[in-house]
């Protein structure tokens, strides 16, 4: 089953790129330095940032639902970020040298199937779980520690 997995825009996070840090205390955000690779994954690139480049940690509501399943979570962005387009039928390496939680949404906002992969089998998880009618799209989450990752859909 064909699928695209997209990243964030970086239009939702532009204000805070080059902030001050009283504006992005403000926003309950920080600036930190990366000191490892893999280990600081940019949502609007989706790509990990390089050692010595500028990240914003911020909170960011990802599941924006009239549920139980309502969810925000700490996330990181690269001050240098270019957005990204959707990957079609393949995952970013990003994703793949990690292990990820999946979990499946109806239109309503309901999980409707959960699943903990190593991104190295997330392409034959995602097919799985869009075999489900029910499964309107898909959310990956980083499972150590469980930042959200991105969003799937059905192409």
């Amino acid at each position: 089953m064909a699928f695209r997995i997209s990243p964030l825009p970086i239009s939702r996070f532009q204000h805070l790129l080059g902030a001050s840090a009283e504006t992005l205390s403000s926003y309950g955000a920080v600036r930190m330095r990366v000191d490892v690779k893999p280990g600081f994954p940019c949502r609007v690139s989706l790509e990990d940032a390089e050692i010595g480049e500028s990240v914003i940690l911020v909170n960011y509501e990802h599941l924006s639902v009239a549920t139980p399943y309502r969810s925000a979570h700490a996330l990181f962005v690269r001050e240098t970020a270019a957005q990204a387009e959707p990957w079609i039928d393949e995952v970013p390496e990003s994703l793949r040298v990690r292990l990820l939680s999946l979990r499946a949404f109806d239109d309503d906002g309901m999980m409707v199937d959960a699943d903990v992969v190593h991104g190295r089998e997330l392409e034959s998880a995602i097919e799985r779980m869009l075999e489900n009618s029910s499964a309107a799209y898909l959310h990956v989450h980083n499972a150590k520690p469980g930042c959200y990752a991105a969003r799937v859909d059905r192409t």
